[in-house]
């Protein structure tokens, strides 16, 4: 089921500059992500972008979650 809900991320030059956005929207991952960490509710952000699905903002989730661990992080010295 993973693999099917990154079908619902899209990246395309054309689109908000290439950033990942969910399939059919302008909505980044980030900007969702973005409001999750803000203190939204899943059934927040679904009210306020009809269009939506549970599974659009699970897809966000996870997409974020595999590009984190497949990120290597370096501390940098102050």
């Amino acid at each position: 089921m993973s693999d099917a809900l990154l079908d619902r991320i899209h990246t395309d030059p054309n689109v908000m500059v290439g950033k990942p956005v969910i399939r059919g929207t302008r909505l980044t991952v980030d900007f969702v992500i973005g409001l999750l960490a803000h203190g939204a509710r899943v059934e927040d952000v679904l009210d306020e972008y009809a269009r939506l699905e549970r599974e659009d903002i699970q897809a966000c989730l996870l997409f974020a979650q595999r590009t984190l661990a497949d990120a290597s992080f370096v501390p940098l010295a102050a």
